[in-house]
């Protein structure tokens, strides 16, 4: 069924992590055209449309990937109606094994085309793999700037193994799908729970440890939070440490005390 709206500019593109040079584009626009794949974002889904006030329309790169240029172009039309001007990226691909590129989109376009040079900040490149390879890399404080944020990611509150409250520190473990996660190791963040951001200290990575299992799981700094259920947020602001195996519960409780003060002055 044809949605009939009046929106005269568009920005096309994946618009992974809403990042600094993705922001070029889209305030040149009424609305933003994200082609969505699944798994190992920046920012999954509908999630981007918090990081920005425009409308957010979304194609399914599965229900585009084998249209032709021109049939993409065509499609466009049809679904914006009233369309005047279009923002690309310079290194922006479209149609059926990405056949389709900027100069070709205006030349198959009778509307207006832009095209955005590429965004640098301290020479780097903006780029959504690029942070993500950041991310990998432990330097968030790298990839925060080049987001224009700090990283953030969310999931629902899971039982954990039991051992923080009763041995260590409690902490609020999440079970997180979808998005990138950061190299393996201790962080200091902000956890929001509810409508609050409460100073942090997060781990994620294999519990060397004990169970040897994957977690990711927040202690929020010098307050009781009770009981929490439900989704919570964590923003990254600062790699403390690698993961790394402890020989006892006591060596490890004493490293977290450590941990958490270097988060205390951090954030």
């Amino acid at each position: 069924m044809q949605i009939h709206n009046d929106i005269k500019a568009i920005a096309i593109g994946s618009f992974d992590g809403l990042h600094i040079a993705h922001k070029t584009l889209i305030n040149k626009v009424d609305a933003i055209v994200i082609i969505e794949r699944n798994g190992g974002y920046l920012t999954p889904g509908y999630k981007r449309s918090f990081h920005t006030d425009k409308l957010c329309c979304f194609y399914h790169f599965d229900k585009v990937k084998s249209l032709s240029p021109e049939a993409f172009v065509n499609k466009l039309k049809v679904d914006f109606p009233s369309l005047e001007k279009i923002v690309v990226g310079y290194d922006f691909h479209f149609g059926k094994g990405k056949a389709g590129n900027a100069e070709m989109l205006q030349a198959l376009c009778d509307r207006e085309v832009i095209v955005v040079d590429e965004v640098s900040i301290e020479g780097i490149p903006v780029h959504s793999r690029t942070i993500k390879a950041y991310l990998q890399e432990g330097k968030i404080e790298m990839a925060n700037k080049l987001l224009g944020r700090r990283y953030c990611i969310d999931g629902e509150v899971i039982a954990g193994q039991g051992l923080g409250k009763k041995e260590l520190v409690p902490t609020l473990n999440l079970h997180v799908d979808h998005y990138q996660l950061p190299l393996e190791g201790v962080y200091a963040t902000r956890t929001k729970i509810g409508e609050e951001w409460l100073s942090s200290v997060s781990f994620l990575g294999h519990r060397v440890t004990t169970d040897g299992s994957y977690a990711v799981e927040t202690h929020v700094i010098d307050k009781d939070i009770g009981e929490v259920s439900g989704t919570v947020s964590i923003e990254f602001v600062s790699f403390i440490r690698e993961n790394q195996k402890f020989y006892g519960l006591d060596v490890l409780k004493k490293q977290i005390q450590d941990d958490i003060g270097i988060a205390k002055k951090i954030v």
